[in-house]
């Protein structure tokens, strides 16, 4: 069966075509003017799926970029704390050696290295709170606001079940950010304040102190010890920060590839796309020249 092409009919398909343009060149207009390829959904629904997943693994990474960030000042700080416990132990090393030499000095003389000895044990107290964003980085996860007390009480957990506090810096893997404080200053009278008082009171009474000098070797040690494990942790979040920076460029590539517009392909193809519909505009005006009977009907 044959079908009649009226006018009317030339004249609507020449319309949809017309509109179709003029649609394809406002959206061509938006692109070059923000430079996106996809401003709505609808303008590719496949890249649009694509971005979804590429900007939700963008903003993971960035979530355990903040972490990792957040573990190594936590890491430094403490790094830094045990550097300065180090030097104040040696003191009190130096101060016990000298001490020991009992027979060369006069209470004045014991009376001056027993005030040393106190200073240096506010110098610990000082060293064992400090705190970094806040928190004690010796205290674990207690919401204590100092590890040790003014009566040099540990204020954290000491029978293993704290597991401190825990920074997730990629899918799976977590690092502890603080610091067992009771490893490195001990607790009660196995403490390294206890130590120094003990010391004090020998040199007050006149006892050798001789004895005391391993002791504080042994305290030397568990700090070195501890500087050792953080210094490990401290180098896996450093790797974990360059492997995330390399991650959020590749990233922000393939982002950028999916939704960027590239500005001399933008303008390529607004121009080619107006000289398209300005051809088409002349063409239907050739084509569809009104007659006597379109005024008629």
């Amino acid at each position: 069966m044959l079908t009649r092409v009226t006018t009317q009919m030339s004249m609507a398909a020449a319309q949809q075509r017309l509109q179709t343009g003029a649609a394809r060149l406002a959206q061509l207009q938006d692109q070059a003017s923000s430079l996106k390829n996809i401003t709505v959904p609808s303008d590719d629904p496949s890249g649009t799926g694509k971005s979804i997943t590429v900007r939700s693994a963008q903003a993971q990474n960035a979530q355990y970029s903040r972490n990792a960030d957040d573990g190594a000042g936590w890491l430094a700080t403490t790094d830094s704390a045990l550097a300065s416990v180090y030097s104040v132990m040696n003191k009190v090393r130096d101060l016990t050696v000298q001490g020991s030499n009992s027979g060369t000095m006069n209470d004045t003389d014991r009376n001056a290295i027993v005030t040393e000895l106190q200073g240096l044990k506010q110098d610990l107290l000082q060293d064992a709170n400090t705190q970094y964003g806040g928190r004690a980085v010796f205290a674990g996860n207690t919401d204590a606001s100092a590890a040790y007390g003014s009566d040099f009480t540990y204020n954290g957990s000491t029978d293993g079940t704290d597991v401190g506090v825990q920074r997730r810096i990629a899918s799976g893997t977590t690092v502890r950010v603080d610091t067992d404080g009771s490893a490195v200053f001990g607790t009660g009278s196995d403490s390294v304040f206890s130590l120094i008082d003990d010391i004090s009171s020998d040199l007050q009474s006149g006892a050798d102190v001789s004895a005391r000098i391993s002791q504080v070797d042994s305290r030397i040690a568990a700090v070195r010890g501890v500087q050792g494990d953080v210094g490990t942790r401290h180098s896996s979040v450093i790797a974990a920060q360059s492997t995330l920076a390399s991650q959020s460029t590749d990233l922000e590539g393939q982002r950028s590839q999916i939704e960027d517009k590239d500005v001399a392909k933008a303008i390529l193809d607004l121009q080619l796309q107006q000289t398209n519909y300005q051809a088409a505009l002349a063409v239907t005006a050739k084509t569809l020249q009104p007659t006597l009977m379109d005024y008629l009907s």
